[in-house]
């Protein structure tokens, strides 16, 4: 937006396109406002906008606008605490004589928006909770969209190919807050479809991250999605294979399957200094190869390749290779570079972010390569193709 329609926003006090805040402070507030404008119930089509530096009364506050704060409201976008992740600009500017910050929430392609479990929408010029009718026409809203690969609908599978037990007890609980809960009334359909995992009207169909996230059979309906892992004696890929395994299921399953097989697979030196000194060497540090793993999965090709994520464990190294080249602004040249992320697979990102296999989008890489050097282990080696990415973590020695 430039300035004059800025302008026009900020002195418009009853808008149900803008807040105002006097300072940062209340993250709390500020992740609400940007959840409610992502949602967009009053259907605008433009952006909802935060001047922060300014009273509600429209005055000026007076704010410092240093670089630290500017990093800190921008770390709001990539926390995963507001799912699936809002689109958002983050600019200092100065508006009738006063200096403050703007923020410009998009709507999402992708309602309902959840910020801790709970979705936020904006009633006139005020925030609040959206009942489980406007959750329900937030989700109608998407269905006239160009819905990414994982909002698809599968028109083989149905709502008996979900295991329901599974999204009742461990994913639910992951996704909506406990309070939301209590006091739901929803059918589980209701509930399935809020959550994007069966479409919202004729005919109910899982979607590709319903059957990913809480399918009994995944790979039945999306062949690729699955983790080969092999085992091999020596360094060469005709060396003898010691052990393989295909890990099959629903994501919580399956990722900790890979957890145990990780663990299971890495040596760990043992070096008693003393009868009161005892140091553990791993060969390869776990939270490092699980963060490989799990970006791989997250990130992979599901519309195009039938390929599984490969792990494949060598005497000198593991690599894991997932298929699909770069995405969107991440290229072949900024790949790996801190603050250059997309996704491609925006709610399978959402649900392992739910599920505790994320902590904080776009930092993965930085956590693995921190992780390796501080265990001792060399950098590792990508290497970024137009149809896969190969990382190579070698031993530590």
């Amino acid at each position: 937006m430039n300035d004059f329609e800025l302008e026009s926003l900020l002195v418009d006090l009853e808008s149900d396109r803008v807040e105002r805040k006097e300072s940062p402070s209340d993250v709390e507030k500020l992740r609400q406002a940007i959840c409610a404008f992502s949602n967009d119930m009053p259907c605008h089509g433009g952006p909802g906008v935060l001047f922060v530096g300014v009273s509600d009364r429209g005055e000026c506050a007076n704010l410092k606008i240093t670089d630290e704060m500017l990093r800190n409201l921008s770390a709001i976008r990539d926390d995963g605490n507001i799912l699936p992740l809002p689109s958002l600009t983050i600019q200092k500017k100065t508006l009738r004589g006063c200096e403050m910050v703007v923020i410009e929430v998009m709507p999402s392609e992708f309602p309902p928006v959840r910020y801790k479990g709970r979705v936020w929408i904006r009633v006139g010029p005020r925030r609040a909770i959206a009942t489980p009718e406007e959750e329900h026409w937030l989700a109608e809203k998407r269905k006239s969209k160009d819905l990414p690969y994982d909002l698809q609908p599968v028109g083989s599978a149905s709502i008996e190919d979900l295991d329901l037990p599974l999204f009742q007890l461990t994913y639910l609980p992951s996704a909506v807050a406990p309070e939301v809960l209590a006091e739901n009334q929803r059918t589980i359909s209701e509930q399935v479809a809020s959550l994007r995992f069966i479409t919202a009207g004729e005919p109910i169909l899982p979607t590709v991250v319903g059957l990913l996230a809480v399918g009994r059979s995944p790979s039945s309906f999306i062949p690729g999605a699955y983790i080969q892992f092999l085992r091999i004696d020596r360094t060469r890929w005709a060396d003898p294979i010691a052990d393989q395994k295909e890990v099959q299921g629903a994501l919580p399953d399956s990722l900790r399957r890979v957890d145990e097989i990780l663990s299971a697979n890495i040596h760990i030196a043992t070096d008693i200094r003393s009868c009161l000194v005892e140091r553990r060497y791993p060969d390869y540090p776990l939270d490092a190869l699980q963060q490989i793993v799990r970006n791989a999965v997250m990130h992979r090709e599901y519309a195009l390749s039938n390929a599984p994520v490969r792990l494949t464990w060598f005497s000198d190294r593991v690599e894991i290779l997932s298929p699909g080249g770069p995405y969107g602004q991440v290229t072949r040249d900024n790949f790996g570079l801190p603050g250059v992320t997309d996704y491609r697979n925006p709610n399978i990102a959402e649900v392992m972010r739910n599920l505790g296999f994320v902590q904080r989008f776009g930092f993965g890489i930085q956590i693995a390569r921190r992780s390796l050097r501080e265990n001792g282990n060399p950098e590792p080696v990508f290497e970024v193709q137009d149809n896969y990415i190969r990382v190579t973590v070698s031993k530590n020695r």
